[in-house]
């Protein structure tokens, strides 16, 4: 954005596309933009400060984390915007992760492009593996990307302390390699969060789902009374959504991106 005439930002924006089977996970960094969460401390002692009144919100947050699908969706949205970021795809060179059938990605962008080829392994009926060797865009393999899920549990509450029996699982499946650099990415909820805040039409329509809760006179609960998914959980597109962020941070820690 910095080339556009007229335009002066201090710190260029930042794009990260990742592709698994058919949709499309872009992170977006905008150093420029408020973080979510100290926009809200400031929201509430603006609030203490003048009552009655609300503190105007961005535009948007610092990180802004879209899904498109299918892939070619992004491009044609670039396209329409006539944005600076323009798409390239090419053949054998992404920044992707094996899906769920063991299938590779393409990825998009003019920066560098990165191939995660992998597999999905089963262990019993509770464990899923994940893992795929980093290719670049010449073809050398930079490392190998492992990611265990935990199938009986759709969040994992603090309180279960499973970290250190993912660890356990994950160094014993390592192959055996002397000397192997190992770098373990979490996702604090407090930093998911950042990247979940609500749109408009998310607001709207919690809102509407409450006044219809609101409006129910029966105070007996009926078998079709059950838990609505949260979200959040780490299931269906909430957890392709977990895993691709943290891809997508893993190798931008590692300098691949």
């Amino acid at each position: 954005m910095g080339s556009v005439p007229g335009f002066q930002v201090p710190v260029e924006r930042s794009m990260c596309t990742l592709t698994m089977d058919d949709n499309v996970f872009c992170v977006i960094e905008d150093p420029a933009a408020p973080m979510r969460a100290d926009y809200l401390q400031q929201a509430a002692e603006y609030a203490r400060a003048h009552p009655g009144m609300t503190l105007t919100p961005p535009t948007h947050f610092r990180h802004t984390f879209p899904t498109l699908s299918p892939p070619a969706a992004l491009e044609q949205l670039l396209t329409q915007l006539r944005a600076r970021w323009v798409s390239v795809r090419q053949t054998g060179s992404s920044t992707a992760a094996a899906g769920p059938s063991g299938q590779k990605g393409v990825g998009m962008g003019t920066g560098p492009h990165v191939t995660v080829d992998g597999h999905v392994y089963a262990i019993g009926s509770d464990w899923l593996v994940r893992a795929g060797n980093v290719h670049l865009a010449g073809g050398a393999v930079k490392g190998m990307l492992l990611e265990v899920e935990y199938m009986p549990l759709p969040v994992m509450e603090a309180a279960l302390d499973m970290p250190p029996v993912l660890a356990n699982l994950l160094l014993s499946v390592l192959p055996n390699v002397p000397d192997p650099k190992l770098a373990a990415i979490t996702l604090a909820e407090w930093q998911w969060e950042e990247l979940q805040w609500d749109t408009e039409e998310d607001l709207e329509r919690e809102a509407e789902r409450k006044k219809e809760q609101e409006a129910e006179d029966d105070i007996y609960a009926s078998e079709q009374d059950q838990p609505s998914l949260c979200k959040g959980d780490w299931i269906g597109m909430d957890r392709d959504r977990r895993s691709a962020y943290l891809i997508i941070q893993t190798l931008k820690q590692e300098n691949l991106l």
